[in-house]
């Protein structure tokens, strides 16, 4: 006895008893794999509109970033469609303090921390991250001389952009500003991040007290990295060597949060946007949407293309009235601000051996 199978493979019969055409059969195929790309794109669109949604509601928007337009450099031009870009970051260490309100131009006792000047070529083929030391003694506008980090103080986030864009004579399109505790759970959403500890040190006061950063590459956990970014009175140089040790993490940052393993792990994308996104305030321009479209334009970036250096200095002095102070170097400032408004930093950083760092 035969028995039937599960398939036929002969041609399909209408109710005519007209043989159907192998054509509407591939037709169906077509259609049943347009439908599960269609699905897949909801599905990717929907975690993607999801993420956007996570950042632009954890982040805090600053209310007036920016200072009076016509105090203001003048805007990039774009070339071939595209200008460059710079972003102002500014890390601030709230540890012991009340909450500081950052949305508007109020004077407040906040200070910026840490200062960035961040340049992205029109090219989109590389990132420079300019460090300014804390303690530079410069010129805020409206103010007189003082140390860079007293415009926050003096007059909110609008003081600290003019003050920068005063520097450079470059203008500012964005703004960010990361409290430190920020950065504990953005490397433990990334499974820690290894970094390479140039000069070995050990606490003696905070959470890690005690803790030895032996020299050589360590992996941290949060509690280790935020730690390590704060850590100055172990070091001779003080300030200096923290602004090494920080520029240091977020190499080590971006270089695990572009990798592939990262990027194509949608639950480690969404612990990296919630967990970082409640730390920072931007200006109200720098939404996912523009953040989106800036990183679909260096797609192609590599870690390796992120260049971060600290602005040359003449070392350290004292303020007449008593301030131990760092002293700019105004040929320094000079060629760097003629460098951004060429969009040729990247000729000034090969040009004094700054690929690596200072």
């Amino acid at each position: 006895m035969t028995l039937p199978t599960d398939t036929d493979n002969s041609p399909e019969v209408s109710p005519s008893g007209h043989r159907k055409s192998g054509k509407k059969t591939a037709r169906n195929v077509l259609i049943g794999f347009a439908a599960a790309v269609l699905v897949i794109g909801l599905v990717a669109g929907a975690y993607v509109f999801n993420l956007a949604q996570t950042f632009n509601s954890g982040t805090t928007k600053i209310d007036v970033a920016f200072p009076d337009e016509s105090t203001r450099p003048q805007k990039t031009e774009p070339i071939n469609g595209t200008a460059a870009m710079n972003i102002l970051v500014m890390g601030s260490d709230t540890r012991g303090s009340s909450e500081v309100d950052v949305e508007t131009d109020a004077s407040t006792d906040q200070r910026a921390d840490t200062l960035m000047l961040v340049h992205i070529p029109a090219d989109r083929k590389n990132v420079y991250a300019v460090s300014l030391m804390r303690d530079l003694w410069v010129d805020i506008p409206g103010k007189g001389e003082s140390k860079i980090n007293a415009a926050l103080a003096y007059g909110g986030v609008p003081l600290m952009v003019q003050t920068v864009e005063s520097l450079f004579q470059q203008r500012i399109d964005h703004v960010a500003m990361v409290d430190f505790e920020g950065f504990k759970g953005l490397t433990d959403a990334l499974g820690g991040v290894e970094i390479d500890v140039k000069i070995p040190f050990s606490p003696n006061s905070g959470p890690m007290k005690g803790h030895v950063y032996a020299a050589g590459k360590q992996t941290f956990n949060g509690d280790e990295a935020l730690a390590f970014v704060r850590e100055r009175k172990s070091f001779s140089d003080g300030d200096y060597q923290r602004v090494r040790n920080q520029q240091a993490y977020l190499k080590a940052i971006i270089s695990k949060t572009i990798a592939r393993e990262t990027l194509t792990n949608p639950v480690t994308v969404n612990n990296m946007v919630s967990s970082v996104s409640p730390f920072i305030s931007v200006d109200k321009s720098l939404d996912a949407a523009a953040i989106g479209n800036l990183a679909l334009g260096m797609k192609d970036l590599r870690a390796s293309d992120t260049v971060m250096f600290t602005l040359p200095t003449l070392g350290t002095g004292t303020s007449a009235d008593g301030q131990s102070i760092v002293v700019a170097d105004t040929n320094a400032i000079s060629e760097i601000a003629t460098a951004l408004s060429k969009d040729q930093l990247g000729q000034y950083v090969t040009a004094h051996g700054l690929e690596k760092g200072n």
